[in-house]
């Protein structure tokens, strides 16, 4: 009987360290750049349209908290892949300590340039971003004693980047509030977009990063607002999804420019565009099947105003590819969050997934 029982407590203590290991921290800290797609909460106190404090967002996360999503947006997921135990804060709530796991700087609306979004009211562009960045670095030093103790934390941190869609949504395809399609042509956009995105990503190295993960943008052309100016309600908007891969290809080749004058640092590119499109061409392979309509909205294909304050969703929130008009359910950013951590296609990241990125 005893050495039944010896047995049996080997068996739960190995149990225990496994579970340990698959939960064990994979790096000290997540820094998170962007827009609505990650923004957790950054516009809630800013005079803005582009809020989402309200239900039914959150519906499924226990209530609204800023995310533009029914649940957790792709950096949640992201967050619990790398082991930590919490979702990164938000740069508007995190206090003290919180800073020295990561913190979430995006902002709903937020473009690479400073322009894009002002349309809809404040909100925290790709510099303004950065510099509270910088401002948190100061923190990190004063914290952990001097600026070589902060060097070597910060290097081993994971930052992921993802910006440009509102440069399209909210700019260069809004020619009625922005001349930028009227000054560029769509190479000439990414050319200009990448020149600033490139000096923003330089700023964060000089400040400490080391670990870069370059989210692309999306199909926007394939969003319930894109589809529902569609005749049939189902066919992309190609115009766009043209010009983001435009951007989207000039932003991998910035990958390999930017780790050949980095040696020291690794930068990677997220390939979001192939893994929505996935999703939205083989929708019963990730349990999808409604992928041209957003499960709460108004209008064609809910899709032609977002969300509004107490407005009912779908009740199989699972079954949706989009949430809204322009944002993916959780069941969809965990799909991307998934495959940016862990590669399932040698096209989803380049050089390497995110995973690799924080085993560096």
């Amino acid at each position: 009987m005893e050495s039944y029982l010896r047995k049996w407590c080997v068996v739960f203590v190995l149990l225990g360290l496994a579970f340990s290991v698959a939960k064990a921290q994979q790096v000290p800290c997540y820094f998170v750049f962007g827009d609505s797609l990650v923004d957790n909460g950054n516009n809630n106190g800013l005079v803005s349209f582009a809020r989402a404090n309200y239900f039914p967002y959150g519906i499924d996360f226990g209530g609204p908290t800023g995310r533009f999503s029914n649940g957790r947006t792709t950096v949640d997921e992201i967050a619990e892949l790398l082991g930590f135990n919490d979702y990164i804060p938000a740069y508007n709530s995190v206090r003290g300590r919180q800073i020295l796991s990561g913190v979430n700087y995006a902002s709903a609306a937020a473009g690479i340039r400073d322009e894009t979004g002002r349309q809809l009211g404040q909100r925290i562009s790709f510099s303004g971003q950065v510099r509270n960045y910088q401002t948190t670095v100061q923190q990190v030093v004063s914290l952990l004693g001097g600026e070589t103790q902060a060097a070597d934390y910060l290097k081993r941190c994971i930052y992921s980047v993802g910006m440009g869609s509102n440069d399209y949504l909210n700019n260069y395809f809004m020619p009625t509030f922005y001349s930028s399609s009227r000054q560029f042509t769509p190479e000439q956009y990414a050319n200009d977009l990448i020149s600033r995105y490139s000096t923003q990503l330089n700023a964060l190295y000089n400040y400490g990063a080391r670990k870069f993960a370059l989210i692309g943008i999306g199909a926007i052309g394939c969003s319930p607002n894109a589809l529902a100016r569609s005749r049939d309600s189902r066919t992309c908007d190609e115009r766009i999804n043209s010009a983001n891969q435009i951007f989207n290809s000039k932003l991998r080749s910035l990958v390999d420019q930017l780790n050949n004058n980095h040696p020291d640092a690794k930068f990677t590119y997220i390939n979001a565009y192939d893994i929505f499109q996935d999703m939205i061409k083989n929708p019963s392979r990730f349990g999808f099947r409604v992928t041209n309509a957003g499960c709460c909205g108004i209008g064609r294909n809910a899709g032609q105003i977002t969300c509004l304050p107490g407005q009912r969703p779908c009740r199989d929130r699972n079954a949706y590819v989009f949430w809204d008009a322009f944002h993916p359910t959780e069941a969809a950013n965990v799909v991307i969050a998934r495959r940016s951590y862990k590669a399932e296609s040698p096209s989803d990241a380049y050089p390497i997934d995110i995973a690799g990125l924080a085993r560096l």
